[in-house]
């Protein structure tokens, strides 16, 4: 019977108290806290501040906050434009690429992000890599 008790608390430890990624890290506030944390991490990088030249940075803040609610299952659709077309004719390197990808994980442990979900995030963002690479 300790057994069966045991198996019990196990599985129920293992279940998510939420039906999504977005709910499980803090849903619409801890979205935009992560996109916030995120510019301003660019802002401090000049090598990676240079791509956004130009750029309309409350449009970037409202399209990522989009994506990012859709690709962790939240209640929301992405309406910007491809990445292929955002990212066209900026030839990003694998090591700015990367740079990013470090100054995103930056502005995830700001917001206080667990490396497990942080990892879950990571996961459904990585496809889109070859659609940002040299283009």
């Amino acid at each position: 019977m300790l057994f069966i008790g045991f198996i019990s608390v196990a599985i129920a430890s293992c279940a998510s108290t939420s039906d999504s990624l977005y709910n499980d890290i803090g849903g619409e506030a801890k979205v935009a806290e992560i996109v916030d944390n995120f510019i301003y991490e660019i802002e401090y990088d000049p090598t990676i501040l240079a791509y956004f030249e130009g750029s309309d940075i409350d449009r970037f803040r409202t399209k990522l906050i989009e994506q990012l609610c859709m690709v962790t299952d939240g209640p929301c659709s992405y309406s910007g434009d491809t990445m292929e077309q955002v990212h066209g004719g900026m030839n990003i390197t694998e090591t700015d690429f990367n740079r990013t990808v470090d100054l995103l994980i930056n502005a995830m442990n700001k917001a206080g992000v667990s490396h497990r979900h942080q990892n879950r995030i990571l996961a459904e963002l990585a496809p889109m890599r070859s659609q940002m690479l040299y283009k």
